[in-house]
């Protein structure tokens, strides 16, 4: 499969163009250069003699780089284009793109080469709701250069483009005569740089995560990071392909916020989610922890510093409660979005706590967890209190913030998305299932955490005593008799929303799920109504609201299946936790080991490759971070006290996995599978 748009990153500094290198954004468009949630380039069109080229091939050379092999014209089998067009583009401090003119004639060449700028400024939720801009633009031409300026008040922001050598520049662009003697080549570099600009001298955006600004020093870096992740070995050239493709896409999603220093957390994912999410950072430093555990620390790091400290109802902020998303365009700085922090989920809180005994279990850490323990603390009392909005016990939500807040604040955040078997949407607060199993989670690993670090054993004792509790509520409440599974949610009501749903492979990742109902749960899972061969569908073929291309009810999301994988192995079904990665694992190679936020939820036999989703954000973190989960999931990697326990359970296709020097307490271990797991999807 190849995808209509390019997308080079850097950072949270993007650039998305059509396949000729070419920008011509619309309202609702994410194309363009993005930085700090600002488009900073919104056409950039290259034509030769007035003619749009036609694009030849387009290289994916790395993440912050690609190439555009074009020809001037439409072309035709009876005319030979005579002059080939390349351009090279990297990301960095805004981009730089070199453009080459080679001619192919036996008689020198003369063209008018123009590129023709713009930039529309647009916050990039004026992009997603095309929202009108309220400022004024300022365009100008100062020492061969084109300076491009927006200004609502205090939010200020340029765009200047510069070309080497330089042409005739215009307040639409920049324009070059050329002359190219016979089989000879002409080239000109433009530069183009987005700046913060502040009272004083400008700030240039430098967000990526790489050291240097040359590509150089970019694949230098890049190749240090491949290099110190686990080295694999396998049979399945594809499943190699597939891993290298997911440390390579993690590496590029890396985000520096200022709170972070010099390190970095992964951001959610391109175009919309370019910045910091709490439930996507913690999940996929989850999935990330025994390739990169770096990524993690940062997580509880920076979430845990900027954990909710009163209550806020602009912002859906409480006291210990762990963001969902944080922006710097210019509808939060005016404070018509409210991603200033925006606290609105229900999930981050309780998995804020479940990473941070993970993180301590495979590395080791035991001074994070105690310098943490107020915050650990103060997330619990949040799930108690504050998250307990009907007085049940059970965590559940309601947006505060009417106007731009989330409806839904679970990772099925769509407005859809929880609904009745017959697809009738419920009212608020809703509690839905993960989000309890995510609770009993976080008081099991905190109670261990409070016992072992906190010298608490008191409270130890008291968190356990709920977890148990919970469990034993839960399974009374949410079990639906006649369809024997968990219900998706509780509504206002204590009612059950009775759909079929993957929710419940949450629910065994959790450990939450009764030991005898375990077996129920996962012959649904891999059942036809759930299973469509090449993953879990978010919600089963016959529910109501049932679409295999519906965002979340009914497409498959790779994250998801990755997490329900490992629930399958919490609770022993190793056969079962193959089916679902090799199914996956599969689907990757028609994205070229690039897993995209979710692909349709046909069923397999339809299709002989999973069917795209128009608007799935690739790459996405956590999809990038599903190949690492399956793998650990596949070897069946646990930590014992200063062990790493192996207990593969590889699919047969795969062949055989080495996992070699693989990073935690006990110094670096190697682990080994063997495909002896059958598996019957259809090839």
């Amino acid at each position: 499969m190849t995808e209509s748009l390019v997308r080079i990153l850097d950072g949270n500094t993007f650039v998305v163009s059509d396949r000729r290198g070419d920008i011509e954004a619309s309202a609702t468009d994410p194309s363009g250069l993005f930085a700090w949630d600002t488009r900073f380039l919104s056409r950039w069109v290259l034509t030769v003699d007035g003619q749009r080229l036609t694009a030849l091939s387009t290289d994916d050379l790395n993440y912050f780089e690609a190439r555009f092999f074009l020809v001037p014209g439409t072309g035709t089998v009876y005319v030979n284009a005579t002059l080939t067009v390349i351009r090279q583009r990297a990301v960095g401090d805004g981009f730089r793109e070199s453009i080459t003119l080679l001619n192919h004639e036996q008689k020198p060449v003369d063209v008018t080469v123009r590129m023709d700028v713009a930039c529309d400024f647009a916050d990039l939720f004026e992009v997603k709701d095309a929202l009108p801009k309220q400022g004024d633009f300022d365009t100008r031409v100062a020492d061969g250069t084109l300076v491009m300026a927006y200004d609502r008040d205090t939010f200020h922001r340029t765009t200047t483009i510069s070309a080497t050598p330089p042409g005739r520049v215009d307040e639409r662009g920049l324009e070059f005569d050329v002359h190219i003697d016979p089989h000879d080549s002409w080239a000109v570099e433009l530069s183009v740089t987005p700046a913060l600009v502040h009272p004083g001298a400008p700030t240039f955006l430098r967000a990526a995560g790489a050291a240097g600004d040359s590509p150089r020093g970019r694949l230098e870096e890049l190749d240090a990071w491949v290099a110190s992740a686990p080295r694999l070995v396998t049979d399945s050239d594809q499943l190699a392909a597939t891993y290298r493709r997911s440390l390579v896409d993690l590496a590029a999603l890396r985000f520096s916020p200022a709170i972070a220093g010099t390190r970095s957390l992964p951001a959610a994912g391109l175009p919309w989610f370019m910045t910091m999410f709490g439930r996507d950072s913690i999940f996929t430093s989850l999935q990330a922890l025994p390739f990169a555990p770096e990524l993690a620390a940062t997580t509880l790091r920076v979430l845990g510093d900027w954990q909710g400290s009163r209550v806020d109802d602009f912002r859906d902020e409480d006291p210990g409660r762990i963001l969902h998303e944080m922006r710097y365009g210019e509808l939060t700085a005016f404070q018509e979005r409210p991603h200033s922090p925006y606290y609105g989920s229900a999930d981050s809180t309780p998995l804020w706590l479940v990473l941070l005994d993970e993180y301590e279990q495979w590395t080791g850490d035991s001074d994070l967890v105690r310098e943490f323990e107020p915050e650990a603390r103060a997330a619990l009392r949040w799930i108690d209190t504050y998250a307990d909005l009907q007085g049940n016990g059970y965590i559940s939500y309601r947006r505060r913030n009417e106007e731009t807040g989330l409806e839904n604040q679970c990772w099925k955040d769509s407005w859809d998305s929880i609904a009745y078997r017959d697809g009738r949407l419920p009212g608020f607060p809703r509690a839905t299932c993960e989000l309890q199993g995510y609770a009993y989670d976080a008081k099991v690993r905190a109670a261990r955490l409070a016992r072992k670090f906190w010298n608490d054993p008191g409270y130890a004792d008291e968190l356990e005593r709920q977890a148990a509790d919970l469990k034993a509520r839960f399974d009374r409440d949410f079990w639906v008799e006649d369809g024997e599974y968990y219900a998706l949610a509780l509504d206002a009501d204590g009612t059950q929303v009775d759909a079929l749903s993957s929710n419940i492979g949450h629910l065994l990742w959790s450990g939450i799920v009764d030991d005898a109902k375990a077996p129920i749960i996962a012959a649904h899972l891999l059942g036809p109504s759930l299973f469509s061969g090449w993953g879990i569908r978010t919600l089963a073929d016959n529910q109501a609201r049932y679409n295999p291309i519906g965002y979340h009810v009914g497409t498959v999301w790779p994250f998801d299946n990755s997490f329900i994988a490992w629930g399958l192995r919490r609770y022993g079904f190793k056969a079962e936790a193959a089916r679902v990665a090799d199914g996956i694992l599969d689907a990757a190679a028609f994205f070229e080991g690039r897993l995209p936020e979710a692909f349709g939820g046909y069923e397999r036999s339809l299709t002989k490759y999973p069917v795209q989703y128009p608007t799935a954000c690739s790459p996405q973190a956590w999809s990038t971070g599903a190949p690492l989960l399956l793998l650990r999931t596949m070897l069946g990697l646990e930590t014992v006290d200063n062990h790493l326990i192996v207990d593969p359970g590889v699919p047969v296709p795969l062949g055989r996995i080495e996992l070699l020097d693989i990073p935690g307490r006990w110094g670096k271990i190697d682990a080994f599978g063997r495909g002896l797991v059958d598996v019957d999807h259809p090839r």
